[in-house]
């Protein structure tokens, strides 16, 4: 478990309350921010965060003179940051600051997890690593705005929207992976399409379910969507419908197994997903234009 937000995370900044808000809004990984806060501190270091594929940005709701901060055991150059600026770590390279003066902080946690399906989702090449200078403050008006919006709901998280703060929480995250990691979407999605997301878990849960009959409402649930809406969307996306594509994997997967002589043709329909052989044999003619002994043949020759 990380312990790059929540109480974890107030514990190393020796915090004894550290309210947490936790979006699970990309399905496959957390984003967080946590609020830390200690208006009289005893001078100390941060206590150590565990290795992690992951970083922490730091919004300063207030002023810290004379910020020193280390990173791989190295102090990095000393310099005073302002409210209102942000600072980002790399828990690969175990970040720790002394905390000599009073400090108020919104840290956001954006794991390696996130910041791929970020990507995915934006039809982007994933992020290799964030672009900054360790120890320095980053006047940033995005982070810092979206900041501000979510400190009501740390303080009162009983009356928070929770699609607000995914929204919220989504953004930060999106502005990181372009504005420091240099993502840049490579195509636009199709309108009235699948995001690559709900493209990638079709495909993977249809190939996971080759062999077996699976309902066009257990794919749409599989990517959040009505049935009505995942079959257009699905269509629109990769030009044809859902059970068309299945086929047409069957067949792929067919060929493939078509070169084991060791598989009878019963085998193979088996194998793939096909009600019996002659289930196999009307399809793949129907597809390839041979039938499957004929196409296996032909591989002999």
């Amino acid at each position: 478990m990380t312990e790059a937000y929540g109480q974890r995370l107030g514990e190393r900044f020796r915090v004894e309350n550290a309210p947490a808000i936790v979006s699970r809004a990309l399905r496959t990984s957390d984003i967080a921010v946590t609020e830390i806060r200690c208006d009289n501190p005893a001078p100390e270091m941060t206590g150590r965060i565990q290795h992690e594929d992951a970083f922490v940005v730091g919004l300063k709701l207030r002023d810290f003179p004379a910020h020193k901060y280390w990173e791989d055991g190295r102090l990095t150059p000393v310099c005073d940051l302002r409210a209102g600026e942000s600072c980002l770590h790399d828990l690969k390279r175990d970040p720790t600051v002394l905390l000599d003066k009073p400090y108020h902080t919104l840290a956001f946690y954006l794991p390696r997890a996130a910041l791929d399906a970020i990507a995915d989702d934006a039809n982007a090449q994933r992020i290799r690593d964030l672009s900054y200078q360790p120890g320095a403050g980053i006047n940033d008006a995005t982070i810092s705005s979206l900041g501000c919006l979510l400190l009501p709901a740390l303080s009162h998280p009983d009356q928070a929207n929770p699609l607000f703060v995914d929204h919220v929480l989504l953004a930060v995250g999106v502005h990181i992976a372009q504005t420091y990691g240099g993502m840049r979407p490579m195509s636009r999605l199709t309108r009235g399409g699948l995001t690559p997301w709900q493209e990638r878990r079709a495909k993977e849960f249809l190939l996971a379910n080759i062999k077996r009959r699976v309902s066009l409402k257990q794919v749409a649930r599989e990517c959040g969507l009505s049935m009505g809406y995942f079959s257009h969307a699905f269509r629109r996306t990769l030009g044809v419908a859902p059970h068309k594509w299945l086929i047409e994997q069957r067949v792929v997967l067919s060929k493939e197994k078509l070169r084991d002589d060791g598989l009878s043709l019963s085998d193979v329909a088996l194998e793939c997903g096909f009600s019996d052989q002659s289930h196999l044999t009307r399809i793949f003619r129907q597809t390839v234009g041979v039938s499957p002994g004929a196409w296996r043949r032909a591989l002999k020759r």
